[in-house]
């Protein structure tokens, strides 16, 4: 018999073969362990986890106070006159004979910990994350992007209307001619048919010129008419028209229009010639 291959594998062997009969003896000789081992396997069908061993001191040790003290005065210090990894090492050599230190030990040790104590200080930026949670059926992401295709031998360039349920990841894509103002409505009434109704809380919109009439500020957008009256005849709700900088925009074409080019992640088959249709 094979050997296991790993402590997982030899305490499901030992498990199995105690089911059998096998005394503690017998396991021990048979899978050369000691008791304590199948004892464990008895016990539970997970190994314990290996301790973890305590961390070993290092020449710089007995240096880190210092380090540390110089880096806070840092933090009132005029930018030009901060101290450098170069300069905080000279200053463990002539100072505090630091002759067991090296550069890169200093270097290192800095790194870690310059921002350390900017945050504990209140002046750093704690790295976090927001995670976005959104209600089933509720929102909803559209935009407009350009896509090669080749109709007639010729490559020309179309338009992909698509619609992004936030929740569930559905999209419903549809290539039109042109990136006008009837193919943005005609889009939509195709996307909600595909969908099986309306988004019942917000719609996400970049700055489509379909849907504006002009820019009254960095924030702000005053709606084409025609818009306004088709979303309310919809009962669509859209969010306000984010400004810059583009990461508030839906992001919503790098991924389809990938997955629909020779250079995605799924290959479509190539369209036939004549009006582009729907996808």
């Amino acid at each position: 018999m094979a050997p296991p291959k790993s402590k997982v594998d030899l305490y499901a062997a030992i498990r199995r073969d105690a089911r059998a009969g096998m005394s503690y003896r017998a396991l021990m000789r048979e899978y050369g362990v000691g008791f304590r081992t199948v004892k464990a396997a008895l016990e539970s069908v997970w190994p314990e986890p290996r301790k973890k061993p305590r961390p070993r001191g290092t020449r710089l040790d007995a240096y880190k106070p210092l380090i540390d003290e110089m880096l806070r005065a840092d933090l009132d210090a005029p930018r030009k006159q901060r101290h450098t990894v170069k300069r905080i090492f000279d200053r463990l050599l002539d100072e505090h004979g630091a002759e067991a230190v090296t550069y890169p030990m200093v270097r290192a040790y800095v790194a870690d910990r310059r921002p350390q104590i900017a945050v504990e200080a209140g002046r750093g930026v704690v790295h976090a994350f927001i995670p976005q949670s959104h209600r089933p059926g509720a929102e909803a992401e559209v935009d407009f992007g350009d896509v090669k295709v080749r109709l007639a031998g010729e490559l020309v360039t179309c338009f992909v209307f698509a619609m992004r349920l936030s929740y569930s990841g559905k999209a419903v894509h549809r290539v039109f001619a042109s990136c006008g103002q009837e193919a943005f409505l005609e889009g939509h009434v195709h996307a909600l048919s595909v969908l099986g109704g309306v988004p019942t809380g917000k719609v996400r919109y970049d700055n489509l010129r379909s849907a504006v009439s002009r820019v009254l500020s960095s924030r702000s957008r005053a709606e084409n008419e025609r818009w306004t009256a088709f979303r309310s005849h919809f009962g669509i709700e859209p969010v306000r028209f984010p400004g810059p900088p583009p990461s508030n925009r839906p992001v919503l074409q790098g991924s389809s229009r990938r997955s629909m080019t020779p250079g995605g992640r799924r290959r479509r088959p190539p369209m036939a010639s004549g009006t582009p249709p729907g996808l």
